[in-house]
This record gives C-alpha cells, sequence and structure tokens, in this order.
C-alpha cells in the first residue's frame, strides 16, 4: 500500500485560482511577494498563458529565472511572457513594486524554484524581492537584461534560439540580450548568418563541434572575429578538402581563421580537436594570438615536424597551465622541439597530456630532466605509448619530487608483453611487483595507474585500466 504526499493547501489555492485567469489577473494586485513563484509555476506547467503575461508585469523580483522552468524548447509558453516583457517595455515608467530587470533563460535559478516551491534546499537565491506594498517614486525604466546560453544542436533548438534573438533584436535599445556561452553542434552554412543577430561580443565561451569543411569555417570566421571578450574556444571536426576545388580555397579559409585571433584579446583557453587543416600552417595561428594561452589542447591530428617547432618557440605559451598533445604522433620527431616547450613551462604547467603519442623511450629520456623541475605539476598522462620498464623507472624517480603529481597514468611496459605483442597476466604480475619495489625505494606514499593495449580480458585494442599500484609510506622523508 503506498501513500502519496498531499498537496500543500498554497498548491490547491493556486490550482482554484488558476481555473479563472481573469479572476488571476485581478488578484495580482494584492497577491503577497512570496505567493508569486509557487503561482509562476502552476501557471508555467500548466500553460495559463494570459495568467503568465500578467505576472511577468507585476513580477516582484529583480530576476525572473525562467530557464530554470525550461527543460526543453517551449514556445508558446515564451511567448506569452514575452507578450508581458512587452507590456513593461511599452511602459515609459515603472511602478516601484515591479522591479524586473533580469530575464535569465540559462539553466540556471533552479534554487530559487525549489525554495519557493517547498522543496528542502540548503542554497539561497540572490534574487531579491521588493517588500510588497512598498511606496516612492516611480523611476525610468532602464533597459532589461536577459541571459542567456545558446546551443544549436538540431533543428528545434535551432529555430526556438534564432526566434529568441529576432524577438530581441526588434527590441534593440529596450533591452540588451547578453550571450556569454555559444555552442553549436548543428548548424548548416546558411544557417551561421543568424549569428548576426547576437551581440558577439558578449560571447565568452565557444565550442563548435560540428562536420563543417573549411569554406564553412571560413564563413563562421569573421563572426569569431568579432567575439572579441571569449575566453575559452572549443574547434572539433573540421573536414580538410575533399577535392581539388575546395583545395583552391583552402589556403583563403585557414586565412580567414587564424587571423580572427588576432582580436581574440582575452583568450585563454584553445582546444582544438582534429584540426588536420592546420597541420604544416600551424604559424599562421601562432603569430596572430594576442595573449598568453593557459591551455592548450591540440588532439587526434597529425602534425609536421615544424608545427612542433613552432609550438616551442612561440612567446604566446610561455604561460601554459595544461598541454594537451594526446593523439598527436610524434614518433618520427625529434624530442628537442617538445623538450624547449617544457622547459619554457616548468614555472607554470599543471597538466601534460601525451596520451597515444607514439612516444618513445628517447623521448622520455629527453624531456625527464625538464619534468623534474615542473614542481607545479598536477597530472602527468602517457597511456598508449610504448614503454620499457628500466624508462618507467627513471621516469619515477625524476618525478618523486613533484609533490603536487598527485594523477599519473603510464602505459603497462614493454616487458609485459611477448614477442607477439600480446599481453601476458604473469609477465604484467611481475612488472607490477617491480614497480611496488621502485615506489618502496622511493620512501613516499604514491599511486600510479597503467593502462594495457590490448584489454587482458578480451583481446580489444582498447585500453583497459588494471588496479592501480599503491604504495604508503609509514614514515615519509
Amino acid at each position: 500500500m503506498s501513500f502519496q504526499t498531499p498537496p500543500r493547501l498554497l498548491d490547491l489555492a493556486g490550482q482554484s485560482l488558476l481555473r479563472d485567469e481573469a479572476l488571476a489577473v485581478t488578484a495580482l494586485e494584492c497577491l503577497p511577494t512570496e505567493l508569486f513563484p509557487p503561482l509562476f509555476m502552476q501557471a508555467f506547467f500548466g500553460r495559463h498563458r494570459e495568467s503568465l503575461k500578467a505576472m511577468v508585469c507585476a513580477w516582484p523580483f529583480d530576476c525572473l529565472p525562467l530557464g530554470g522552468l525550461m527543460q526543453r524548447p517551449q514556445h508558446r509558453t515564451l511567448q506569452a511572457v514575452f507578450d508581458g516583457l512587452d507590456i513593461l517595455l511599452a511602459q515609459k515608467v515603472r511602478p516601484s513594486r515591479w522591479r524586473l530587470r533580469v530575464l535569465d533563460l540559462r539553466n540556471t535559478g533552479q534554487n530559487f524554484w525549489s525554495r519557493w516551491s517547498g522543496a528542502r534546499t540548503q542554497a539561497h537565491s540572490q534574487t531579491r524581492p521588493v517588500a510588497a506594498g512598498s511606496s516612492g517614486p516611480q523611476q525610468p525604466l532602464a533597459p532589461l537584461e536577459v541571459f542567456i546560453d545558446l546551443c544549436f544542436s538540431n533543428r528545434i533548438q535551432h529555430h526556438f534560439f534564432t526566434y529568441i534573438i529576432w524577438w530581441a533584436k526588434q527590441r534593440e535599445g529596450s533591452l540588451h540580450l547578453c550571450c556569454k556561452t555559444l555552442k553549436i553542434f548543428a548548424v548548416s552554412a546558411k544557417n551561421i548568418k543568424s549569428l548576426s543577430l547576437v551581440q558577439l561580443d558578449c560571447i565568452q565561451e565557444v565550442e563548435v563541434n560540428c562536420p563543417w569543411s573549411l569554406s564553412t569555417l571560413g564563413m563562421f570566421a569573421p563572426y569569431l572575429g568579432q567575439m572579441t571578450n571569449v575566453r575559452r574556444l572549443s574547434l572539433s571536426h573540421i573536414h580538410v578538402p575533399a577535392s581539388k576545388e575546395e583545395e583552391r580555397g583552402e589556403e583563403l579559409h585557414i586565412d580567414q581563421f587564424t587571423s580572427q585571433f588576432l582580436w581574440l584579446q582575452r583568450l585563454q583557453k584553445l582546444h582544438l580537436q582534429s584540426p588536420a587543416f592546420l597541420a604544416g600552417h600551424l604559424d599562421r595561428m601562432l603569430r596572430c594570438l594576442q595573449t598568453c594561452l593557459e591551455t592548450l589542447s591540440i588532439t587526434n591530428c597529425l602534425l609536421m615536424e615544424l608545427d612542433l617547432i613552432h609550438l616551442s618557440l612561440c612567446p604566446n605559451l610561455r604561460q601554459l597551465k595544461d598541454l594537451d598533445l594526446s593523439g598527436v604522433c610524434l614518433t618520427e620527431f625529434s624530442p628537442e622541439p617538445l623538450r624547449v616547450l617544457l622547459q619554457e613551462v616548468t614555472a607554470t604547467l599543471q597538466g601534460l597530456d601525451l596520451v597515444y603519442c607514439g612516444i618513445t623511450d628517447s623521448h622520455v629520456e629527453a624531456i625527464m630532466p625538464v619534468l623534474s623541475c615542473c614542481h607545479q605539476l598536477r597530472a602527468l598522462s602517457m597511456s598508449g605509448n610504448r614503454l620499457s620498464l628500466a624508462t618507467m623507472e627513471k621516469l619515477l624517480r625524476h618525478t618523486a619530487g613533484l609533490r603536487s603529481l598527485s594523477l599519473k597514468l603510464y602505459p603497462t611496459p614493454l616487458e609485459s608483453y611477448n614477442a607477439d605483442g600480446a599481453l601476458e597476466l604473469g609477465r604484467l604480475a611481475q612488472v607490477r611487483d617491480e614497480l611496488t619495489g621502485i615506489l618502496r625505494d622511493l620512501g613516499r606514499s604514491r599511486t600510479i595507474q597503467l593502462s594495457t593495449s590490448p584489454c587482458p580480458h578480451c583481446g580489444k585494442l582498447v585500453f583497459c585500466d588494471v588496479e592501480p599500484i599503491l604504495f604508503f609510506c609509514d614514515n615519509p622523508a
């Protein structure tokens, strides 16, 4: 037998009031402030559009965090909110009780709604109420701030966000549309022009993960250049030219993209996944950088050795905190450019990711002395490379003094595999014992994580994390 929690009297009163929307609208004039949020939620989820429109006009808080209630695009309900805002925006002065200054369409504000819905929460909303019945002089209507995170991932969302942008553009001067995060997962070349309606200098984070051609990237580039306050840029899966006709414009499109970095004067974090189009052209982007990056991630692509040399010589990479080159094959390259690059960032480097880089013992031995000087290093990942047990021992000893280094991901040493390249569990057990002994000799508690390829259980050529190697020192130095 199950028992359901009975509805609160407040909820029942709201349901009764909303059955007669004309009565509900009239009652707003004397409705206590604390009853607005629960009644608004009932009107929103019940799609009482006339009540919603009136409640927006009478909203007694400085912020309406509407995004916290929207799990998916709701055009008709949002239209009712916009209709209420239009009534407010048409007024030259606003009564002192009606203090709405911010419409927040981001996925925030859940704590505000939980607080008023009766759910248990320890968080406090920053949305401030205006005391019911307060009086004072009427004040000029300041521009309304509308906050939104744009995420174009399908046709429905594209139309939804395009409508919001268009609505805001029609009311330019009366409101300010501020977008700090832009994510593009599905936007065609012809739809990129909708970005012209966005105030691009508000954007601080950009993520583009689309199977774009270089020509489409070239169309996007001028908009990127207007995002002068962007701090984080992530770009993935741009296709290289597939035909000779496309190749003719390749140089132009690359220049269109790389030249925009001249305007990104607050860029701190740059993530480029599979940027095959930059192979042999990386210097174009690097010489356009205007800021010292904190994070640089160039992954899963084939670069040229000259690209790596340009990385090592770039003055805007000398304050890096995180460097990720995973999936960039360095096997045939001299280890010297990587050593020089790490030498430049020993004072600041906190994370180094060289997973699946094809690095060998000679590469690791070249960079070990530099790594031992990276005293801020917290995470080191070298999984997926072919290293011997002897090199692993040297690496452990060189990094033994790095007290901030807590995440250590290493490949299982070559001695764990037979002549055919198959992992043998007996050999793996012996290697683990030897590594445990090395950790014991170093005399400080630590944990290292090994990963194997292929998997010893199913044989697939994927990583399979084995049990971490732990050593606890009773009397640390």
